[in-house]
């Protein structure tokens, strides 16, 4: 099966958006989970538990049809929960084999829960399956179907047995309890669930669709982004925020995936982005590398971030002025002010015609401006 960039972008944007219809405020948590299922990589989610996590990835794999495994690892877990059990009969016949029906070498989409728990016999596995699709047990090498393995935990790994392993893992979110602003709508989608109202997810796309998706991913023009992308890592680098080799050439996949994702057939600076979800290794450097981005790319966020900056320093100014009188001499540098912030809204949206919500915003902006401009004017009675 091949796909038009159309086609493939269609579908994923689909996905992306049956994925996160009944979680509450879990964009980034979506967009990680699609990006990796896009890419055919792997994904850990870090952040307190009762965050959704596992009903997330579950949903993925049910919009997929896929063959879904989940397991919670602690330090006793056994390799035969995972792996399956021996399997006697064969064993009898002279013949090494375990029972998989069921467990994680059959499985298309895995969620591992607490992953960093396991035990070194299952760890080195686990690196085995991630890094080639192939579990090797004894004497025998097993080659599994597994697409992407999910694993969640409260914690960044500090031990140097688990680095290897934590480098597996091309994407990586931060997972925070919800702010008291989504508390509401959250209490709503809880009950909704609770009375049974928010049915199964039924499949959207199969498996086969999700392979046709990757091949047009591989297939994204990245030649405009290779030399930003290279300065941002450098920029990191400077600021502390190693990438390990490894990590650096596989973030272009991402970056093509993000393109895809948003109807490009060849990425821009937009898609750089996806560094937020790629670079960080400890949780202080997720909001490290927000910064960075905002700093060095002309995002969308960025530019939205600006305006809103602008929005509050002309609603401060605005209350100030009202408490002005006529003829204040301060009216005048107001104004002029005013006017440096009308042409930096100006100048921020030059780029950006074509979105609504930036537009919407710097419209507000402007007409607030003028607005306080009027008001200046009429106490100079100029």
């Amino acid at each position: 099966m091949s796909l038009t960039f159309e086609e493939a972008s269609t579908k994923a944007q689909r996905f992306l958006k049956e994925l996160e219809a009944p979680f509450v405020g879990r964009h980034d948590e979506a967009m990680v989970i699609t990006l990796s299922l896009m890419c055919g990589e792997h994904s850990v989610l870090v952040g307190e538990p009762g965050t959704a996590k596992s009903a997330m990835v579950r949903r993925a794999a049910s919009l997929l049809n896929a063959r879904f495994f989940k397991y919670l690892l602690t330090k006793y877990t056994e390799p035969s929960e995972l792996f399956g059990p021996l399997d006697i009969r064969a064993l009898r016949k002279g013949v090494y084999a375990r029972v998989t029906a069921g467990k994680l070498p059959e499985a298309e989409i895995a969620f591992l829960d607490e992953i960093f728990n396991a035990s070194s016999a299952i760890l080195n596995t686990l690196l085995n399956l991630m890094m080639e699709r192939v579990i090797y047990d004894g004497y025998v090498e097993l080659r599994t179907p597994l697409w992407s393995l999910f694993g969640a935990s409260n914690r960044v790994p500090e031990e140097p047995e688990l680095e290897a392993l934590y480098d597996r893992f091309l994407l990586r979110t931060h997972v925070k309890p919800l702010d008291q602003d989504y508390w509401a709508e959250l209490l709503e989608a809880s009950w909704r669930m609770e009375v049974g109202s928010i049915s199964e997810p039924k499949p959207i796309l199969s498996m086969e669709d999700l392979k046709a998706i990757n091949r047009t991913v591989l297939k994204v023009n990245l030649d405009n982004v290779k030399s930003s992308l290279l300065r941002l890592l450098l920029v990191m680098e400077e600021k502390g925020l190693h990438v390990t080799d490894r990590r650096k050439g596989k973030i272009l996949k991402v970056v093509a995936a993000h393109a895809l994702l948003n109807g490009r057939s060849a990425a821009t600076e937009d898609d750089l982005v996806v560094l937020k979800y790629t670079a960080p290794r400890v949780l202080e450097d997720f909001e490290k590398i927000q910064v960075i981005l905002m700093e060095e790319l002309r995002t969308k966020e960025r530019v939205l971030r600006e305006l809103n900056e602008i929005r509050t320093n002309v609603r401060t100014a605005g209350i100030k002025i009202k408490q002005l009188g006529p003829f204040d001499p301060r009216l005048v540098d107001h104004y002029k002010n005013l006017k440096v912030a009308k042409n930096k809204v100006l100048s921020l949206i030059k780029d950006f015609d074509d979105d609504e919500e930036i537009v919407k915003i710097a419209n507000e902006v402007i007409n607030e401006i003028d607005e306080l401009l009027d008001v200046i004017t009429a106490k100079l009675n100029v």
